[in-house]
């Protein structure tokens, strides 16, 4: 006995295997095609690799029992990423359409999922720019010598170094005075917060 869950318009929002084929050959000069497999392979991993898997997943490696902790993220990434991406480029490929079209599609009470995804992706995306922002900072400023972060600058009489540097360290007060450039008293309440814990 085969379950059928009541999807009414299913069949009218899905398009048929001739419907896709007659649409294939209608846009076939029209859309951009890769050039070979591996340029298409490389950009999905360049789409799937992010900061995290470069900044965070180390350090959740090490938190988390080191070598001990990859046993089971592999097990995950091969039974649920993998088959997870798959499905995504598949139902993409499959209907032409873009999140929210896609999960409307399959029934319309799914139209959140995607919504969902769009709402996600657009949050990381601004906080990857916030991040790649601070890296082009710190790069661009890595070509001075000495290094900014490396020693207190000296005060405006030029006389001793600036005392709220002393206090803390040089790369705090880069952090906090040149990167984030936040106020004597914020970064005051900051510098000391972070030292009484």
């Amino acid at each position: 006995m085969r379950l059928v869950l009541p999807n009414p318009g299913l069949d009218d929002r899905i398009p048929s295997h001739a419907d896709l084929e007659r649409l294939e050959k209608e846009e076939a000069g029209d859309r951009p095609k890769w050039d070979n497999k591996a340029q298409y392979l490389l950009t999905c991993v360049g789409f799937c690799v992010g900061l995290g898997n470069v900044w965070r997943f180390p350090y959740l490696c090490q938190s988390h029992g080191g070598g001990a902790f990859m046993i089971p993220f592999l097990i995950l990434v091969v039974l649920e990423g993998i088959l997870l991406l798959y499905l995504e480029f598949a139902i993409g490929q499959r209907l032409r359409k873009g999140s929210v079209g896609v999960w409307s599609a399959i029934s319309p009470y799914l139209a959140g999922v995607g919504v969902a995804s769009m709402t996600v992706s657009f949050l990381v995306g601004m906080y990857y720019n916030t991040i790649i922002a601070w890296v082009m900072w710190y790069f661009f400023n890595s070509f001075q010598s000495p290094l900014p972060w490396s020693q207190c600058p000296l005060n405006d009489n030029l006389t001793d170094l600036v005392s709220e540097c002393k206090r803390s360290s040089p790369v705090d007060y880069f952090w906090y005075r040149e990167t984030l450039n936040i106020s004597v008293t914020s970064s005051t309440i900051t510098q000391n917060d972070v030292h009484k814990t």
